[in-house]
Protein backbone atom coordinates (compact mmCIF):
# COMPACT_ATOMS: atom_id res chain seq x y z
CA UNK A 1 0.00 0.00 0.00
CA UNK A 2 3.23 2.58 -1.33
CA UNK A 3 0.52 4.96 -3.39
CA UNK A 4 0.15 8.12 -1.59
CA UNK A 5 -3.88 8.30 -1.94
CA UNK A 6 -4.05 4.71 -0.53
CA UNK A 7 -2.00 5.51 2.74
CA UNK A 8 -3.41 8.97 3.33
CA UNK A 9 -6.90 7.03 3.48
CA UNK A 10 -5.70 4.13 6.07
CA UNK A 11 -4.33 7.19 7.77
CA UNK A 12 -8.14 8.91 7.84
CA UNK A 13 -9.25 5.53 8.82
CA UNK A 14 -7.37 5.42 12.15
CA UNK A 15 -7.36 9.09 13.10
CA UNK A 16 -3.66 9.20 12.46
CA UNK A 17 -2.28 13.12 11.25
CA UNK A 18 0.09 13.17 8.44
CA UNK A 19 -0.24 16.78 7.97
CA UNK A 20 3.17 17.69 8.68
CA UNK A 21 5.09 15.20 7.03
CA UNK A 22 5.88 15.09 3.21
CA UNK A 23 3.90 12.04 1.41
CA UNK A 24 7.34 10.24 0.66
CA UNK A 25 7.61 10.08 4.79
CA UNK A 26 3.93 8.24 4.65
CA UNK A 27 5.25 4.72 4.39
CA UNK A 28 8.19 4.71 7.45
CA UNK A 29 6.06 6.65 9.28
CA UNK A 30 2.64 4.76 9.28
CA UNK A 31 4.67 0.99 9.82
CA UNK A 32 6.57 2.57 12.54
CA UNK A 33 3.25 3.25 14.71
CA UNK A 34 3.07 0.28 17.39
CA UNK A 35 -0.77 1.22 17.45
CA UNK A 36 -1.23 -0.22 14.38
CA UNK A 37 -0.83 -3.96 14.06
CA UNK A 38 0.14 -6.09 10.76
CA UNK A 39 -3.79 -7.85 11.48
CA UNK A 40 -5.05 -3.77 10.61
CA UNK A 41 -2.78 -3.16 7.98
CA UNK A 42 -3.62 -6.43 6.38
CA UNK A 43 -7.94 -6.54 6.63
CA UNK A 44 -7.05 -2.67 4.93
CA UNK A 45 -5.93 -4.16 2.25
CA UNK A 46 -8.04 -6.78 1.99
CA UNK A 47 -10.74 -4.20 1.67
CA UNK A 48 -8.82 -2.29 -0.91
CA UNK A 49 -8.34 -5.19 -3.27
CA UNK A 50 -12.25 -6.31 -2.46
CA UNK A 51 -13.27 -2.88 -3.82
CA UNK A 52 -10.83 -3.22 -6.94
CA UNK A 53 -11.91 -6.88 -7.17
CA UNK A 54 -15.63 -6.42 -7.47
CA UNK A 55 -15.59 -3.68 -10.42
CA UNK A 56 -13.40 -6.76 -12.59
CA UNK A 57 -15.95 -9.67 -11.39
CA UNK A 58 -18.68 -7.90 -12.75
CA UNK A 59 -16.97 -8.15 -16.23
CA UNK A 60 -15.29 -11.03 -15.79
CA UNK A 61 -17.87 -13.23 -17.99
CA UNK A 62 -17.61 -10.50 -20.92
CA UNK A 63 -13.90 -10.34 -21.19
CA UNK A 64 -13.74 -14.18 -20.71
CA UNK A 65 -15.92 -14.54 -23.81
CA UNK A 66 -13.91 -11.96 -25.63
CA UNK A 67 -10.79 -13.85 -25.13
CA UNK A 68 -12.06 -17.46 -26.61
CA UNK A 69 -12.54 -15.21 -30.02
CA UNK A 70 -9.02 -15.61 -30.81
CA UNK A 71 -8.11 -18.86 -32.63
CA UNK A 72 -4.43 -18.63 -33.49
CA UNK A 73 -1.84 -17.45 -31.44
CA UNK A 74 0.82 -15.79 -33.91
CA UNK A 75 3.38 -13.34 -33.05
CA UNK A 76 3.22 -12.51 -36.83
CA UNK A 77 6.64 -14.58 -38.05
CA UNK A 78 9.41 -15.58 -36.74
CA UNK A 79 10.50 -12.75 -34.81
CA UNK A 80 8.86 -13.19 -31.55
CA UNK A 81 7.72 -10.49 -29.59
CA UNK A 82 9.91 -7.52 -30.41
CA UNK A 83 8.16 -5.87 -33.12
CA UNK A 84 10.08 -2.58 -32.52
CA UNK A 85 13.50 -4.50 -33.10
CA UNK A 86 11.84 -6.04 -36.80
CA UNK A 87 10.78 -3.29 -38.31
CA UNK A 88 13.95 -1.72 -37.33
CA UNK A 89 16.20 -4.39 -38.64
CA UNK A 90 14.29 -6.34 -41.82
CA UNK A 91 12.43 -3.00 -43.17
CA UNK A 92 13.80 0.04 -42.06
CA UNK A 93 17.55 -0.91 -42.59
CA UNK A 94 17.32 -3.16 -45.34
CA UNK A 95 15.12 -1.85 -47.75
CA UNK A 96 15.79 1.26 -49.62
CA UNK A 97 12.85 1.41 -52.58
CA UNK A 98 9.87 3.49 -51.24
CA UNK A 99 7.62 1.69 -53.24
CA UNK A 100 8.93 -1.71 -51.90
CA UNK A 101 8.88 -0.57 -48.50
CA UNK A 102 4.95 0.51 -48.90
CA UNK A 103 4.56 -3.11 -50.15
CA UNK A 104 5.89 -4.40 -47.21
CA UNK A 105 3.89 -2.14 -44.54
CA UNK A 106 0.38 -2.94 -46.15
CA UNK A 107 1.75 -6.60 -46.35
CA UNK A 108 4.16 -8.50 -44.20
CA UNK A 109 4.03 -6.14 -41.39
CA UNK A 110 0.40 -5.79 -41.30
CA UNK A 111 0.27 -9.00 -40.22
CA UNK A 112 2.95 -8.51 -38.24
CA UNK A 113 1.25 -5.78 -36.25
CA UNK A 114 -1.73 -7.45 -36.12
CA UNK A 115 -0.37 -10.51 -34.61
CA UNK A 116 1.56 -8.67 -31.85
CA UNK A 117 -1.14 -6.54 -30.53
CA UNK A 118 -4.08 -9.61 -31.02
CA UNK A 119 -0.86 -11.95 -28.86
CA UNK A 120 -0.13 -8.67 -26.58
CA UNK A 121 -3.90 -7.95 -25.83
CA UNK A 122 -4.57 -11.59 -24.78
CA UNK A 123 -1.59 -11.97 -22.48
CA UNK A 124 -2.41 -8.58 -20.80
CA UNK A 125 -6.28 -9.36 -19.96
CA UNK A 126 -4.95 -13.44 -19.04
CA UNK A 127 -2.73 -12.10 -16.74
CA UNK A 128 -5.03 -10.01 -15.02
CA UNK A 129 -7.49 -12.67 -14.53
CA UNK A 130 -5.35 -15.79 -13.63
CA UNK A 131 -3.43 -12.77 -11.02
CA UNK A 132 -6.85 -12.00 -9.62
CA UNK A 133 -7.27 -16.43 -9.46
CA UNK A 134 -4.30 -16.05 -6.58
CA UNK A 135 -5.16 -12.68 -4.69
CA UNK A 136 -8.80 -14.25 -4.60
CA UNK A 137 -7.32 -17.50 -2.17
CA UNK A 138 -7.52 -16.60 1.42
CA UNK A 139 -3.98 -17.43 2.14
CA UNK A 140 -2.81 -15.02 -0.12
CA UNK A 141 -2.28 -11.65 0.82
CA UNK A 142 -2.99 -8.73 -2.46
CA UNK A 143 -0.73 -5.62 -3.09
CA UNK A 144 -3.04 -2.24 -3.51
CA UNK A 145 -2.95 -1.06 -7.22
CA UNK A 146 0.36 -1.65 -8.85
CA UNK A 147 3.59 -2.37 -7.18
CA UNK A 148 6.25 -3.04 -8.93
CA UNK A 149 7.78 -6.69 -9.06
CA UNK A 150 5.35 -7.67 -6.41
CA UNK A 151 1.84 -9.37 -7.60
CA UNK A 152 1.39 -10.77 -4.18
CA UNK A 153 2.23 -12.14 -0.71
CA UNK A 154 2.04 -15.67 0.52
CA UNK A 155 3.53 -16.27 3.72
CA UNK A 156 4.06 -12.82 4.21
CA UNK A 157 7.05 -13.70 1.23
CA UNK A 158 6.59 -11.40 -2.02
CA UNK A 159 6.42 -12.77 -5.02
CA UNK A 160 5.80 -11.78 -8.66
CA UNK A 161 3.85 -13.62 -11.15
CA UNK A 162 5.26 -15.04 -14.24
CA UNK A 163 2.45 -17.09 -16.00
CA UNK A 164 4.81 -19.47 -18.69
CA UNK A 165 5.65 -22.69 -20.68
CA UNK A 166 7.38 -24.99 -20.57
CA UNK A 167 10.74 -23.63 -22.67
CA UNK A 168 11.21 -24.79 -26.14
CA UNK A 169 15.19 -24.61 -26.21
CA UNK A 170 15.28 -26.25 -22.73
CA UNK A 171 12.85 -29.21 -24.27
CA UNK A 172 14.88 -29.52 -27.22
CA UNK A 173 18.01 -29.40 -25.09
CA UNK A 174 16.03 -32.57 -22.64
CA UNK A 175 15.01 -34.06 -25.78
CA UNK A 176 19.15 -34.54 -27.32
CA UNK A 177 19.58 -35.94 -23.40
CA UNK A 178 17.41 -38.74 -24.22
CA UNK A 179 18.90 -39.74 -27.21
CA UNK A 180 15.55 -38.73 -29.00
CA UNK A 181 17.65 -36.27 -30.80
CA UNK A 182 16.31 -32.75 -32.60
CA UNK A 183 12.60 -33.17 -32.96
CA UNK A 184 12.82 -30.84 -36.99
CA UNK A 185 14.73 -33.76 -37.76
CA UNK A 186 12.90 -36.36 -36.94
CA UNK A 187 9.78 -35.20 -38.39
CA UNK A 188 11.19 -34.87 -41.67
CA UNK A 189 12.38 -38.45 -41.10
CA UNK A 190 9.05 -39.38 -40.62
CA UNK A 191 7.72 -37.15 -43.66
CA UNK A 192 9.98 -38.57 -46.05
CA UNK A 193 8.71 -42.04 -44.94
CA UNK A 194 5.42 -41.38 -45.46
CA UNK A 195 5.60 -39.43 -48.74
CA UNK A 196 4.16 -35.88 -46.99
CA UNK A 197 5.93 -32.89 -48.82
CA UNK A 198 8.06 -31.02 -47.17
CA UNK A 199 8.24 -27.24 -48.01
CA UNK A 200 11.33 -25.48 -48.02
CA UNK A 201 9.79 -21.78 -47.86
CA UNK A 202 9.44 -21.87 -44.05
CA UNK A 203 11.87 -21.39 -41.40
CA UNK A 204 12.36 -23.95 -39.03
CA UNK A 205 10.13 -22.85 -35.85
CA UNK A 206 7.41 -22.48 -38.52
CA UNK A 207 8.21 -25.37 -40.31
CA UNK A 208 8.50 -27.63 -37.02
CA UNK A 209 4.72 -26.48 -36.61
CA UNK A 210 3.75 -27.31 -39.76
CA UNK A 211 4.78 -30.42 -40.24
CA UNK A 212 3.88 -31.70 -36.56
CA UNK A 213 0.42 -30.29 -37.28
CA UNK A 214 0.49 -32.66 -40.51
CA UNK A 215 1.64 -35.81 -38.89
CA UNK A 216 -0.55 -35.16 -36.01
CA UNK A 217 -3.24 -35.26 -38.73
CA UNK A 218 -2.12 -38.68 -40.48
CA UNK A 219 -4.39 -41.56 -39.46
CA UNK A 220 -1.94 -43.66 -40.77
CA UNK A 221 -0.51 -46.29 -38.29
CA UNK A 222 3.39 -44.61 -38.60
CA UNK A 223 2.37 -41.62 -37.87
CA UNK A 224 0.10 -42.14 -34.71
CA UNK A 225 2.92 -44.23 -33.25
CA UNK A 226 5.26 -41.55 -34.07
CA UNK A 227 3.22 -38.47 -32.56
CA UNK A 228 2.71 -40.46 -29.05
CA UNK A 229 6.15 -41.45 -28.81
CA UNK A 230 7.36 -37.89 -29.18
CA UNK A 231 4.65 -37.24 -27.02
CA UNK A 232 5.70 -39.46 -24.36
CA UNK A 233 9.04 -38.00 -24.16
CA UNK A 234 8.11 -34.26 -23.61
CA UNK A 235 5.56 -35.43 -20.95
CA UNK A 236 8.46 -37.54 -19.23
CA UNK A 237 10.56 -34.47 -19.45
CA UNK A 238 7.98 -31.60 -17.84
CA UNK A 239 7.54 -34.46 -15.08
CA UNK A 240 11.00 -34.72 -14.39
CA UNK A 241 11.22 -30.75 -14.56
CA UNK A 242 8.26 -31.25 -11.88
CA UNK A 243 10.01 -33.59 -9.52
CA UNK A 244 12.97 -31.59 -9.25
CA UNK A 245 12.08 -27.88 -10.51
CA UNK A 246 15.78 -26.31 -9.12
CA UNK A 247 17.04 -26.12 -12.46
CA UNK A 248 14.38 -24.89 -14.97
CA UNK A 249 13.37 -22.22 -11.91
CA UNK A 250 17.44 -20.89 -12.22
CA UNK A 251 16.81 -21.33 -16.52
CA UNK A 252 14.01 -18.91 -16.42
CA UNK A 253 15.56 -15.96 -14.59
CA UNK A 254 18.89 -17.10 -16.58
CA UNK A 255 17.30 -16.63 -19.76
CA UNK A 256 15.05 -13.98 -19.30
CA UNK A 257 15.25 -10.89 -21.37
CA UNK A 258 18.40 -8.41 -21.00
CA UNK A 259 16.40 -5.33 -20.91
CA UNK A 260 13.60 -6.53 -17.96
CA UNK A 261 16.23 -8.37 -15.83
CA UNK A 262 15.79 -8.49 -12.33
CA UNK A 263 16.24 -10.75 -9.58
CA UNK A 264 12.92 -10.30 -7.88
CA UNK A 265 11.06 -13.45 -5.86
CA UNK A 266 8.73 -14.95 -8.60
CA UNK A 267 6.04 -17.44 -8.88
CA UNK A 268 6.40 -19.00 -11.94
CA UNK A 269 2.85 -20.63 -13.20
CA UNK A 270 3.80 -23.37 -16.08
CA UNK A 271 0.79 -24.01 -18.25
CA UNK A 272 1.30 -27.24 -19.98
CA UNK A 273 -1.41 -28.87 -22.68
CA UNK A 274 -0.04 -32.53 -23.04
CA UNK A 275 -2.48 -33.06 -26.41
CA UNK A 276 -0.64 -30.64 -27.91
CA UNK A 277 1.94 -28.33 -26.36
CA UNK A 278 1.27 -25.84 -29.14
CA UNK A 279 -2.06 -25.15 -27.76
CA UNK A 280 -0.82 -24.53 -24.58
CA UNK A 281 -1.65 -20.90 -24.64
CA UNK A 282 -5.29 -21.57 -24.45
CA UNK A 283 -5.17 -22.78 -20.90
CA UNK A 284 -4.61 -19.34 -19.97
CA UNK A 285 -8.36 -18.39 -20.65
CA UNK A 286 -9.47 -21.78 -18.96
CA UNK A 287 -10.08 -20.03 -16.02
CA UNK A 288 -12.63 -22.30 -14.20
CA UNK A 289 -9.81 -25.14 -14.65
CA UNK A 290 -6.85 -22.59 -13.51
CA UNK A 291 -8.81 -21.88 -10.48
CA UNK A 292 -9.68 -26.00 -9.44
CA UNK A 293 -5.63 -26.38 -9.72
CA UNK A 294 -4.69 -23.07 -8.22
CA UNK A 295 -6.74 -23.26 -5.27
CA UNK A 296 -5.89 -27.06 -4.51
CA UNK A 297 -2.29 -26.31 -4.41
CA UNK A 298 -2.11 -22.90 -1.85
CA UNK A 299 -5.12 -24.98 0.31
CA UNK A 300 -2.31 -27.72 0.58
CA UNK A 301 0.58 -25.57 0.42
CA UNK A 302 3.11 -25.68 3.06
CA UNK A 303 6.41 -23.38 1.96
CA UNK A 304 9.36 -25.19 2.53
CA UNK A 305 11.46 -21.96 3.01
CA UNK A 306 15.03 -24.07 1.92
CA UNK A 307 13.25 -24.96 -1.32
CA UNK A 308 12.44 -21.55 -2.33
CA UNK A 309 16.01 -20.14 -2.45
CA UNK A 310 16.97 -20.24 -5.67
CA UNK A 311 20.59 -19.32 -6.84
CA UNK A 312 21.38 -17.91 -10.59
CA UNK A 313 23.94 -16.79 -12.76
CA UNK A 314 23.57 -13.54 -14.78
CA UNK A 315 25.91 -13.49 -17.90
CA UNK A 316 25.24 -9.49 -18.27
CA UNK A 317 27.32 -8.54 -15.61
CA UNK A 318 28.73 -11.81 -14.71
CA UNK A 319 27.30 -11.80 -10.90
CA UNK A 320 25.69 -14.32 -8.75
CA UNK A 321 22.10 -13.53 -7.67
CA UNK A 322 19.98 -15.05 -4.37
CA UNK A 323 16.31 -14.71 -4.81
CA UNK A 324 12.84 -16.84 -3.70
CA UNK A 325 10.93 -18.42 -6.12
CA UNK A 326 7.97 -20.96 -6.42
CA UNK A 327 6.82 -22.76 -9.38
CA UNK A 328 3.06 -24.51 -9.78
CA UNK A 329 3.03 -26.36 -12.98
CA UNK A 330 -0.56 -26.86 -14.92
CA UNK A 331 -1.40 -29.64 -17.15
CA UNK A 332 -4.17 -30.29 -19.02
CA UNK A 333 -5.16 -33.84 -20.94
CA UNK A 334 -8.58 -33.46 -21.25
Amino acid sequence: MSRKDTMEEFAELHDIDLSELKSKEYFAHLFELEQISDDEINDFINSQYGTERAERIENQDYLIDQLNRLQHFDWGGSFGNSLEKNIVNNYVKKIQSYDLINEEIEGNLLSSLRGYTLNSWYNHWTSILIEDLFKDHETVLPTVGLVKKIDFFINDIPFDLKVTYFPEQLLADKLKERGYGNELTRLKQICRKLKIYIPDDLKSKALKLHLHNIVSEDQRKEAKDFISDLNEHKKAIISEAEENPTELKRWFYENQGEARFDASNRFFLVLTDENDMSNSWKLKRNIVYLREKINQHLDSLSMDMSSLETEFYWKGDQKTYNCKSDILFIKYSG
